[in-house]
């Protein structure tokens, strides 16, 4: 029991930092975004995986090299497609708001990163965890959904109804932005062969994951830092680097990729100890999980301000994000 608790744990507290890395980015000014951006996946992405994965992972770039190169392409190449995926959530926005864009990137994400890697295992319909997974799933969306529609309602209270919406393409964009957003967890698990070279090698099964995030991360970045860099020349922006002022903004960026990373680092440790079904059962809590946390910071920022009926409905969908990662949680433990 004690086992089965740990892993989970670990993804709860996981959840908590994926829940607030967000808060860096309301301290962007005066920088510009693409400044800001790829400063933050500097660190979020390359330098921080790179630390943690060096302190606990011996004669890493050795064991990098040993892995099947199949691994390492396949995980470089869904970290590559993530990357697309964030910038295609920032293209919707401006079509269906911040408010739906997030709910339908986070159900969409929650569900495909959950039920690829759940269906890639060996008779996965025959599994006793099979219908606590598909229903823990389910009950998610159904959360995330709510939620986002709390959102929108709070959206039309704040905005005084005067938002323009394009709803079909909105939608499209945000859905395919949901479905490459979920590559980041598909690719965790099409890597684990990096991770079994390090196990091979002596690491602790926990700490060979950071050795999976690293060969990611590494198509993370070159397609975020590639974006962030093209914006840069095309909008000539590099001065924005020495702007006066902009320390804090610095601070963020980096306070920002630490608990970026913490999160994918703390929860790739935690779906290790669950064994094969732990990157299915541990992405959608985490995702689920860290919405519960983003919307406590959203509250204690006052966003939720005059809007009663929104955060009433709200609630009503936290409660039931809830639910799916107890249920979930359960499926862990099922023989």
């Amino acid at each position: 029991m004690e086992f089965a608790f740990l892993p989970l744990a670990l993804v709860l507290f996981a959840s908590i930092f994926q829940g607030s890395f967000g808060l860096g980015m309301k301290f962007m000014a005066p920088l510009k975004w693409e400044a800001w951006w790829l400063v933050h996946a500097t660190v979020a992405m390359l330098l921080f995986p790179l630390a943690w994965a060096l302190l606990v992972v011996p004669d890493l770039f050795t064991i990098i090299a040993a892995a099947p190169a199949s691994a390492i392409w396949i995980g470089m190449l869904f970290g590559f497609l993530w990357g697309i995926g964030g910038i295609m959530f920032g293209k919707s926005i401006p079509y269906i708001g911040i408010s739906l864009t997030y709910g339908i990137v986070m159900g969409v994400c929650s569900a495909v990163g959950s039920l690829i890697p759940f269906f890639q295992l060996e008779n996965a319909a025959d599994l006793p965890a099979f219908p606590y997974v598909i229903a823990g799933v389910a009950i998610m969306l159904v959360g995330v959904a709510i939620t986002a529609y709390a959102g929108i309602k709070r959206d039309k209270i704040t905005q005084d109804g005067k938002a323009k919406i394009n709803l079909k393409t909105g939608i499209i964009i945000a859905i395919i932005s949901g479905i490459l957003s979920a590559l980041l967890n598909v690719g965790f698990v099409n890597a684990q062969p990096v991770g079994q070279t390090a196990e091979a090698a002596g690491v602790i099964s926990r700490n060979s994951s950071l050795a999976i995030w690293v060969v990611v991360l590494i198509g993370a970045y070159i397609m975020n830092a590639g974006y962030a860099i093209t914006l840069l020349f095309r909008n000539k922006t590099w001065n924005s680097f020495s702007v006066p002022n902009s320390g804090k903004a610095y601070a963020w960026a980096i306070v920002a990729g630490l608990f970026w990373f913490g999160a994918l680092g703390i929860y790739g440790q935690g779906a290790t100890m669950m064994g094969k079904m732990g990157p299915v059962i541990g992405w959608p809590i985490l995702l689920g999980v860290s919405l519960v946390v983003s919307n406590i910071w959203a509250y204690l920022n006052k966003e939720w301000k005059g809007a009663s009926k929104p955060f009433s409905i709200l609630l009503i969908g936290l409660l039931i994000l809830i639910l799916a990662t107890v249920i979930l949680g359960y499926s862990n433990g099922v023989a």
